[in-house]
């Protein structure tokens, strides 16, 4: 029995949502309606209420609407105009999303360049853009409107479908005895919170979008244009151009000798170097050679070699043959 009890409440708690839902619909059928269709008692509802309107002049169409523009300016200094429109904003009561500051090499400030993101708040948004023109020379705007009544409009339905339904469920939670009534409960419970707390976020994300327009701006600085030189007239302006042609190519020609000049002396001193050492070797090389040979001659003069004695001026043959001839006494 508390079990059938249990599913009998979260029966009738699913069937009270859609009742609501029902509600919700059956509110908006007489909106949806064609105009001039009659309600159950006969009586015309759209077209009544539309001329009724139109008499008393009490129409208010409510719109909510997205606006996005990108804005192009040639300034000075594109870092001292970015300063200025992130205080024009702030005054605005707006704020500055993103800020990308570009100030360039010291000798090219032509490169300087900065980029904004604004949130203005949209009534404030064409006071801004004026006063953004004063900066400098725009070359470029850009708007977008984009209206999102009716996604709101229904982000709104879904979000207050849910709050009754979480209601509802909580109310059936609290009157819940069986454990596995209450499991079920607090499971769809937590899964419609999930779902009411990512609508709200997207409603409060679109407001912020409604409420503060979205401006990107570009800035940068005037390109300097360089004239160029005017063509040599005539003898004397083609030898000047040719003087100064000749210059230039001595001064790169200097520079060239500038830079290979350290690396040459550099080779230079490895070289004697290599020169030194090589001397060196070979001249260690020549004076083991001729001490190898004096060792020879040297042991060759002790054996006593016939040839030796010969060359040391020895008695030649001729000698001895006359030293042969002479009588003996």
């Amino acid at each position: 029995m508390v079990a059938g009890a249990g599913a009998a409440l979260i029966i009738a708690a699913l069937a009270g949502c859609s009742a609501s839902n029902g509600s919700m619909s059956a509110d908006r059928a007489p909106m949806d309606a064609p105009a001039g269709a009659e309600s159950l008692d006969g009586a015309v509802t759209l077209e009544a209420e539309g001329a009724a309107d139109a008499a008393t002049g009490t129409i208010d169409v409510d719109r909510a609407v997205v606006t996005t523009g990108d804005v192009r300016i040639t300034v000075d200094d594109p870092v001292e105009a970015a300063a200025e429109a992130v205080r024009l904003t702030q005054q605005a009561g707006g704020r500055v999303d993103q800020r990308t500051e570009n100030p360039g090499p010291a000798g090219d400030p032509e490169s300087a360049s900065a980029s904004l993101a604004l949130r203005i708040p949209a009534d404030a948004l064409d006071a801004v853009l004026d006063d953004l023109r004063e900066l400098g020379d725009v070359t470029s705007v850009t708007m977008d409107a984009t209206d999102v009544s009716q996604q709101h409009d229904d982000l709104d339905a879904r979000i207050s479908a849910l709050e009754t339904s979480i209601g509802r469920m909580t109310a059936l939670l609290a009157e819940a005895e069986d454990i596995g009534d209450l499991m079920a409960i607090e499971s769809e419970l937590t899964t419609r919170q999930a779902d009411l707390d990512a609508l709200v976020q997207q409603r409060d994300g679109l407001d912020d979008r409604i409420a503060y327009s979205t401006l990107t701006v570009g800035l940068t600085t005037v390109a300097v244009v360089v004239a160029p030189e005017p063509a040599p007239e005539g003898f004397w302006g083609g030898l000047v151009a040719g003087w100064n042609a000749l210059l230039f190519f001595l001064g790169w020609v200097g520079v060239v000798l500038g830079v290979l000049l350290p690396w040459l002396l550099a080779a230079l001193v490895v070289a004697m170097v290599v020169v030194a050492i090589v001397r060196v070797v070979r001249g260690g090389r020549a004076r083991g050679a001729d001490a190898a040979a004096e060792a020879a001659d040297g042991d060759a003069r002790v054996s006593g070699d016939p040839g030796d004695e010969a060359r040391d001026g020895g008695p030649s043959g001729a000698e001895a043959s006359d030293h042969g001839l002479v009588p003996r006494a």
